[in-house]
């Protein structure tokens, strides 16, 4: 089983450290800890480093608000971070911090090497300057119309609809996302890598095996339609890196986060201390050249989501080459997480922390589990089906994978002392199903390399099968009423516990800390199993047999999203994953005076009711509105205009209950006759800006009086 010993270092995208860790987060954390972790039971030395991406406007905006200084929110949001992901067993070697030293060395030895190469420039530009809040506003927090595929309320970079890259002022009718303002144009001097001289080399790299194929062809996208050069400054006030001899001008936090990758690594070597997982290799010395020089052996992976593949395909690979670093051997990318086949929704409760997660007591292997069961190599997304999250846990982990363990292990404890008969015993039912479980470690082994976790489970779980045929037909509970048959109930039980062990191994990956109970408490061993056991297994002893996992209640699952319904406000659309950061929408811009107070008469001239949402289209010609269908339990349905476009995409209106004003007089307009009006929320005062559609509870139906 054992194979040569490799060098790897993994990387996954660095969470923004300005908002909590969620279970779309988490997709990616467990499938990078599932993948690090085999490899550290296949004897590899191989290094897991993260850090908190710290910089940008909006963290420093949220600092402001908070009256606490950027440094301070950073710091709090690190131990909250780490706090979630140790509660689901992702084990990082380092977890580090962009805003740190190692990567201010870095960032500005990586600037210089591109700037002496002649690839970064010094132009004046025109750049969009928010007058209500008297600064300079980042790409992210302007938004528009993209002008290339002309979707809606797009951010100032980067067109989510299409992938496009353009400049701020190509946007059109841009607004401030930070004020709601009018942008205006003021000039400033900003750096530029040039990008575009970097189009030959990429075109190459990206064709070499560097990316999965959809990937691959995504990027011939982009650079077929030729690559901007890139604006890498920002200016005062910002958080974030000075650029040297550049008084009051600083990096794009972009340039800098995937750098904190290196400055993470490099902090790791600093402290010279072995990871509490570390694996063969760890008492040799760890220098930082051996995984990032241009000519470094080691293997270097990043983990990312598909979101943010342009930065790492295209200026990642492009500023390391050109800077004398390596670059990346693989840049694998995973696509997003649905919960019901939904993006994640705060009004429903499905936008749910990993802190709220674990509050509510449930086992986080559950759920790293059923992300193994859904994960493969591709980019497709995923989808967490709340049912089938109770169903398939229940099913595979405790009715097959425990259940062989609970219904074998009690005979060895009470009946054999807890000695567990050797392979040498076995008959040839027994030594038939140890060769397939033994058979089957090299396709389970090349399914955790290839990041397909859903072929590994279903197979480690067809195994599960087998075995618990195999303890069926034998009937232990039956042989044990009659001590004639004791050496036949110790094979049976003993081969059992054998396969249980092996199971316990291949699962490794995905159930560490189960697997440590496992190991520990039931085998007594004092080291953890590694991927060379399965030719030998150190299994002589068992201690007496305690529970070892419960069953999904499923009312646990309801009162998690209920807990979620409760503590967060409904949000106007999903928050861009691209930043792993919390994106504001448009502000209003009017401020309204004080509400005067009004009779019960007046209120009850208003005729509110509940009404489902049957259709949902965009009204061609209309920047602002969406046509609604709306049955509000009539013979016929209403027809209503809402401005809410910025704010949902037609097809996730379709279903929804919402409340609408059912006695305001028809309005004839240019596209139409609107009949009532939906009501939704929105922040005046700008601090929560956007539009959140009114939703009533379950059980109210369409027709419904809102009293």
């Amino acid at each position: 089983m054992s194979q040569p010993q490799r060098k790897i270092l993994v990387t996954s995208a660095l969470p923004y450290a300005n908002g909590a860790i969620h279970l779309g987060h988490l997709l990616e954390y467990i499938q990078t800890d599932i993948w690090v972790r085999f490899q550290k039971m296949r004897g590899h030395v191989c290094h897991y480093v993260c850090a908190d991406d710290t910089h940008g406007t909006p963290i420093m905006l949220r600092a402001e608000k908070e009256g606490i200084t950027p440094e301070a929110l950073i710091a709090r949001v690190q131990q909250e971070h780490e706090r979630d992901f140790a509660g689901f067993h992702v084990a990082f070697d380092n977890f580090h911090s962009t805003n740190a030293d190692e990567n201010r060395r870095l960032a500005e030895e990586i600037y210089r090497r591109l700037r002496d190469k002649s690839l970064i420039e010094a132009r004046t530009i025109e750049q969009y300057y928010d007058p209500a809040k008297a600064m300079f506003l980042p790409d992210r927090f302007i938004k528009g119309e993209c002008p290339k595929c002309h979707a809606k309320d797009q951010y100032g970079d980067n067109c989510e609809a299409c992938g496009a890259s353009y400049a701020p002022t190509d946007l059109i009718d841009p607004y401030s996302a930070v004020s709601g303002a009018a942008p205006v144009r003021k000039e400033s001097e900003h750096y530029f890598f040039k990008l575009g001289e970097c189009a030959a080399f990429l075109k190459d790299w990206t064709r070499a095996g560097h990316l999965q194929p959809e990937a691959a062809n995504k990027m011939d996208e982009w650079l077929e339609g030729g690559l901007s050069d890139w604006d890498i400054s920002r200016d005062a006030p910002y958080f974030g890196f000075e650029i040297p001899d550049a008084p009051g001008k600083y990096f794009y936090v972009w340039l800098d986060a995937p750098i904190g990758y290196m400055g993470s690594f490099q902090n790791l070597c600093d402290k010279k201390a072995p990871s509490p997982l570390a694996g063969e290799g760890w008492d040799q010395p760890l220098e930082f050249g051996d995984y990032w020089n241009a000519d470094a052996q080691a293997e270097l992976y990043h983990f990312i989501g598909k979101d943010i593949l342009y930065f790492h395909a295209l200026f990642w690979p492009a500023m390391l080459q050109f800077a004398g670093f390596r670059t990346p051997t693989q840049v694998f990318a995973h696509g997003f997480l649905t919960v019901n086949g939904e993006k994640m929704s705060k009004s429903r409760g499905t936008f749910i922390t990993a802190e709220s997660y674990l509050q509510q007591g449930l086992n986080p292997e559950w759920l790293r589990y059923y992300y193994a069961c859904k994960l493969n190599g591709s980019m497709e997304d995923a989808d967490l089906n709340l049912e089938d999250f109770v169903l398939r846990v229940n099913s595979d982990l405790v009715g097959k994978y425990i259940n062989i363990a609970s219904r074998t292990a009690g005979f060895v404890s009470k009946r054999f002392d807890g000695r567990v008969a050797g392979i040498d015993s076995y008959g040839p039912a027994e030594s038939k199903l140890h060769d397939t479980l033994l058979e089957s470690a090299q396709a389970i082994a090349q399914h955790y390399e290839e990041r397909d976790f859903g072929k590994a489970v279903r197979e480690i779980m067809r195994l599960a099968d087998l075995v618990n045929e195999y303890v069926a037909a034998a009937e232990p509970w039956a042989i044990a009423k009659d001590p004639a048959n004791d050496a036949r109930l110790h094979v049976v039980c003993s081969a059992a516990l054998r396969l249980f062990a092996m199971l316990t191994l291949y699962l490794k990956p995905v159930l560490p800390r189960l697997a440590q109970q496992v190991e520990q408490e039931l085998f007594g061993l004092q080291q953890g199993l590694a991927w060379s056991d399965l030719d030998d297994l150190p299994l002589t002893q068992i201690q007496p047999y305690k529970h070892l996992m419960t069953r999904v209640d499923p009312k646990q699952v309801e009162a998690l999203v209920e807990a979620n319904k409760q503590s967060l406000q409904p949000a106007a659309s999903a928050a861009s994953q691209a930043r792993h950061a919390e994106h504001q929408h448009k502000a209003v811009q009017a401020e309204e005076g004080p509400v005067a107070h009004i009779g019960i008469d007046d209120f009850s001239k208003v005729d509110l009711r509940i009404a489902k949402i049957v259709n949902a289209e965009h009204v061609e010609g209309a920047d602002k509105l969406i046509r609604l269908t709306l049955d509000v339990g009539e013979t016929s349905t209403r027809n209503v205009f809402a401005g809410i476009k910025s704010a949902y995409p037609p097809e996730q209106l379709v279903g929804r209950l919402t409340v609408m004003v059912a006695n305001l007089a028809p309005r004839k307009m240019k596209f139409g006759l609107s009949e009532g009006m939906v009501l939704a929320a929105s922040d005046t005062d700008g601090n929560t800006p956007g539009l959140f559609l009114l939703s009533p509870d379950s059980g109210a139906q369409p027709g419904m009086k809102v009293k």
